[in-house]
């Protein structure tokens, strides 16, 4: 094999197990219980209008998608882990609305070039592991003078502090990959976008969880829910120590923001940053740019 084929083999193994990893647990049922206002909150961010042509990139059961497509636009839901599309299915149905879901990787979309008005990611986009890839082609994909929209948890915030809990426990990521809380860092996501931009807006904000009374009650559902956290458990396997020492970092992590927040009412702040930009119009011929 020469290295490209090598480079393009550890590639299609990698997001075979970002696959595999989001479709353990149950992240639909997480989303719809614990942050069920995200996907709303991007979508009134977004500006999204009806017949606007909108796409949802690592959207999972459609947070964000579906209340888009409550607005009445044209609206495609993309996914890595399609498992999860089912759930977003039922959810749409229950709501009324129709939209189209299709699997795709999002540092690789199967969408042409300048194809829709809006492109957003609600806490989907920010776990590909090559940010820049993911950063080209959601610009790659938008119309000139259209809206890239993004929720993503901050390296600051409850999820970002969670992931930095979890890295000693964790297999040392591949070659590249970068953390997904970085997306939530305004530089950061400044830098990825540069000149393909304009309009940028950005502001840091909190969602409220009120599902977890004591931190044991938090470990408990994501060791059950979340497909990162029940990976770095299966990594531990049987070694016991370090899955004990796993417990309590994030039961100590949870008590924190507990405490922080005032256990009176057992609630949680996850801090998470939104931003919009516009794709800039002189991209309109060149995709992404010179």
């Amino acid at each position: 094999m020469n290295d490209k084929t090598d480079t393009t083999e550890a590639d299609r193994e990698l997001k075979q197990k970002h696959r595999a990893m989001w479709a353990q647990g149950d992240y639909p049922a997480l989303a719809a219980e614990l942050i069920p206002d995200l996907g709303a909150i991007l979508v009134e961010a977004c500006g999204i209008k009806p017949r606007q042509k909108v796409l949802d990139v690592a959207a999972g059961a459609g947070n964000a998608a579906i209340p888009a497509a409550m607005m009445n636009a044209d609206v495609t839901a993309s996914d890595l882990t399609p498992e999860m599309f089912d759930a977003g299915r039922h959810q749409a149905a229950d709501r009324g609305v129709e939209l189209e879901w299709k699997e795709g990787d999002a540092e690789a979309l199967p969408f042409a070039d300048n194809e829709f008005d809006v492109v957003m990611s609600c806490l989907g986009v920010m776990f590909a592991p090559h940010h820049q890839a993911s950063a080209d082609e959601l610009v790659r994909v938008c119309k000139p003078d259209g809206t890239i929209g993004l929720i993503s948890w901050t390296p600051e915030g409850f999820i970002g502090k969670m992931f930095a809990a979890m890295k000693p426990f964790a297999p040392p990521p591949p070659p590249g990959a970068q953390p997904p809380p970085l997306w939530g860092s305004e530089d950061h996501v400044r830098e990825l976008f540069g000149d393909k931009v304009t309009d940028i807006h950005t502001t840091k904000k909190t969602v409220t969880i009120r599902s977890f009374h004591h931190p044991e009650d938090f470990l408990h559902y994501f060791k059950s829910h979340y497909g990162p956290t029940i990976s770095v458990y299966k990594f531990l396997g049987e070694d016991g120590e370090k899955s004990e020492a796993l417990d309590k970092a994030l039961t100590e992590l949870a008590d924190t923001f507990l405490d922080a927040h005032g256990d009176a009412t057992a609630q949680m702040e996850w801090e998470y940053l939104l931003f919009t930009a516009k794709k800039v119009r002189t991209l309109e011929t060149t995709g992404v740019g010179p």
